[in-house]
């Protein structure tokens, strides 16, 4: 149920969001990613997204919708949530090989594993705007 509130919550506050790709929002894959780090490791996940991570993603055609992190005391320390996009299914599926097989994302997944993993737990929930969804 959480789950669902959150990716529904998503995709209302994502209205707007919607950069100009040629696909219309209804036709494009969204996909939410949790990712839940390793113990006092967060810190180097977001350093890792922020210097690599999300440049690897544009390269691979993947659409970063956004970031976010919780605001309840329990999750801040050790989540991170995002939102990417994709023309479709089929194109998410050839990006994350492409991204997966990336010479430069196998050298900086090794090199930021050096004092063991970053995470724990990485949960992915496809979704679809609904036909009353704000998305343009």
């Amino acid at each position: 149920m959480q789950k669902r509130l959150l990716a529904a919550t998503l995709a209302f506050a994502l209205g707007g969001m919607l950069v100009d790709t040629g696909a219309s929002a209804q036709d494009r894959a969204y996909e939410l990613r949790v990712y839940t780090a390793a113990e006092g490791k967060l810190d180097d996940l977001h350093r890792r997204f922020r210097e690599h991570t999300i440049g690897l993603f544009e390269k691979h055609g993947m659409t970063v919708v956004a970031f976010w992190t919780p605001t309840d005391a329990e999750r801040a320390s050790n989540t991170l949530i995002y939102v990417l996009s994709y023309p479709s299914a089929e194109a998410r599926a050839t990006a994350w090989k492409a991204f997966a097989e990336d010479p430069e994302w196998r050298r900086v997944y090794q090199e930021s594993h050096k004092d063991g993993p970053l995470v724990e737990k990485v949960e992915s929930t496809m979704m679809k705007p609904t036909d009353y969804s704000p998305l343009r």
